[in-house]
């Protein structure tokens, strides 16, 4: 079975949607159904699976991890993050070759819910009925994993209601063998910001920031879901506003929010919506007046800072770039945080206020921009405020 040709045109594409790619593909052999040879539906036989490109976040690991223990032989070699750029490391990116005697339907149901828990990214939105499939292409093997908690928690995306839910009946002798990774570690970063409205105050400072620029035009890059894209849809001053994310799903997601298919014509023209990833050199980022990063470097493997900071500062080049990100210090102040954990699990750092500092102050040593520093959310005298944004101008004498 080769899922290469779906990969083909799209290298990078989300996890969730090779699932699909799976349902809507093997639909038929993924429900045990096969009109032509029946007899062939229960057969064990040698089976490959080659997968051109799997995101494995937890590396390869946490691949042999999850299938290993279902007896197949395992096979990935890594991929670069671009062979002109050696010096940028490794991707989180596999080749990977799966092989096992085994049922069409078993290998299908392994892919179907294994290539999701490898991605751990949130490309859709996850609800009961994820719940349901979980359970249903689980059945059989999925009790038994030794590492059924992180594959529930991580194909649910965290979900911890939902998770728990699985969790009980794939195993109603112990329904509550979930992990140390409780809710407070998964939706800690939600939960906080929410009670002190931190979200609301970052996107305003981020925008007073943008029109004080002057900016005309304006991409956010990482732009989720578009909170930030509605508040700039409502300013005049914004001529040209773009939103670039790796996530499809997440975009999908701004389009609705936006109603982008509803807007008047002078409206529609003004914005765009873009996949794509700030890992890679795109032109489509050349020639902004500003950029916003909000809450997006912390979500980097610190191996990948030099080719962000390449990409944005090197060849985008916007005049002025508006970037945010946590205070790791100020998590001691919330009691179910503290300073030795993140605020949410997919970051791969948080800074202190000084950390911070030194690293944006390397951006202007380098790349010719000045750089000044705002706290954003309510002060604490001796850990700074939670949020840290930082202004980059552009100098112009080089």
């Amino acid at each position: 079975m080769l899922l290469d040709r779906y990969v083909n045109d799209r290298p990078y594409v989300a996890s969730s949607f090779l699932s699909v790619a799976i349902a809507e593909a093997y639909g038929s052999a993924l429900q045990g159904n096969c009109k032509k040879r029946p007899e062939l539906v229960d057969r064990i036989m040698p089976l490959t699976a080659r997968i051109a490109v799997l995101p494995c976040r937890g590396g390869e690991k946490l691949l042999r991890r999850l299938f290993e223990p279902l007896g197949y032989e395992v096979s990935a070699t890594g991929i670069t993050l671009d062979e002109k750029f050696p010096e940028w490391g490794g991707s989180s990116y596999f080749i990977v070759e799966l092989q096992k005697n085994t049922t069409v339907v078993d290998l299908l149901s392994h892919l179907y819910v294994l290539i999701p828990v490898l991605d751990n990214q949130k490309h859709y939105f996850i609800d009961d009925q994820e719940v349901k499939k979980l359970l249903k292409h689980g059945k059989g093997w999925l009790s038994d994993h030794p590492e059924k908690e992180i594959i529930t928690r991580r194909y649910l995306k965290y979900r911890m209601s939902l998770a728990r839910e699985a969790l009980m009946r794939l195993n109603e002798d112990s329904p509550a063998q979930i992990e140390s990774e409780s809710d407070s570690d998964i939706s800690t970063e939600e939960e906080v910001e929410t009670k002190i409205k931190l979200k609301e105050e970052r996107l305003g400072s981020v925008l007073s920031a943008l029109k004080s620029s002057g900016a005309k035009t304006v991409v956010d890059i990482g732009c989720g879901e578009g909170n930030l894209l509605k508040l700039l849809l409502k300013e005049k001053q914004f001529e040209k506003i773009v939103g670039l994310d790796v996530s499809v799903r997440a975009l999908e997601i701004a389009s609705e929010k936006l109603r982008l298919e509803r807007l008047p014509d002078k409206q529609r023209e003004r914005i765009t919506l873009a996949h794509g990833s700030l890992m890679y050199r795109d032109s489509r980022l050349a020639g902004f007046d500003a950029a916003a990063v909000i809450e997006v470097i912390e979500h980097l493997d610190p191996t990948r800072l030099s080719a962000f900071e390449r990409i944005l500062f090197e060849f985008a080049q916007p005049k002025t770039i508006v970037i945010t990100t946590p205070n790791r210090e100020y998590n001691a102040a919330w009691e179910n945080v503290g300073i030795e954990k993140l605020r949410h699990h997919d970051h791969r750092f948080e800074w202190t206020r000084e950390e911070f500092q030194n690293w944006a102050k390397g951006i202007t040593d380098r790349f010719h921009y000045q750089v000044r520093f705002l706290g954003i959310g309510q002060i604490h005298e001796e850990l700074g405020t939670p949020t840290q944004m930082t202004i980059f101008n552009r100098l112009f004498f080089q």
